[in-house]
């Protein structure tokens, strides 16, 4: 991957401009959404936007660029559509949950490239990496309101890693994983996302008594 992806546009920018660079972004995060980023090609771009096979190269370099343009604006959505719900939520783990496996099946095309630390351009794109720390501070404050104490003790760090781990196996398991066709008729995805959060809490609540 090349050590500058994005090319720096020389402002004020044409509405014209602006619309061909969001119809390539669009199109790429369809095609990642539906075929997975393997499949995203500056031609493909181009054909599923309607544009010259050029056009794509006035806005990023390669597809490198588009690829860190996407984790940016992921990021920067997750970040503020979860600090929504930390604001909001009198259950945090449980709406916190829900909001992240939402947004992954939501937003596919962007879910699918931002934790992919080979693809996302978080080592190579300095916006990238500024919206990704502001994900992952979302994190740690999710962390601390579900478990005050234990986020600010030994724990500190473990806690926002479990609570991750299982937001995001349960929706990756839902968007790319055989979990979404094996759920019973009767039992739906919040359901499934709520009893997951019930039973964290109390392997927390046992952990914490066992102490």
């Amino acid at each position: 991957m090349s050590s500058c992806t994005v090319k720096t546009m020389t402002p004020p920018k044409s509405p014209e401009h602006l619309d061909v660079k969001r119809a390539v972004l669009d199109a790429a995060i369809e095609i990642i959404a539906t075929d997975g980023p393997e499949a995203l090609s500056m031609r493909e771009v181009a054909r599923r936007a309607d544009i010259s096979h050029q056009a794509p190269y006035h806005h990023f370099t390669d597809r490198a660029g588009i690829l860190a343009a996407i984790s940016e604006e992921g990021f920067r959505a997750f970040a503020a559509e979860f600090r929504a719900t930390l604001s909001s939520s009198s259950s945090p783990l449980t709406d916190c949950l829900r909001t992240y496996v939402r947004f992954a099946m939501e937003h596919k095309g962007h879910f699918r490239v931002m934790f992919r630390s080979d693809i996302c351009g978080v080592e190579t794109h300095e916006p990238t990496r500024a919206a990704a720390d502001e994900a992952f501070l979302a994190l740690l404050d999710f962390a601390a309101l579900v478990n005050p104490a234990a986020a600010q003790g030994p724990d500190a760090f473990a806690l926002p890693t479990l609570l991750w781990s299982q937001a995001h196996g349960l929706a990756t398991l839902l968007i790319d994983g055989p979990l979404r066709n094996k759920l019973p008729p009767e039992l739906t995805i919040d359901a499934l996302v709520d009893s997951v959060a019930a039973l964290v809490a109390r392997s927390m609540d046992t952990s914490a008594t066992a102490h």
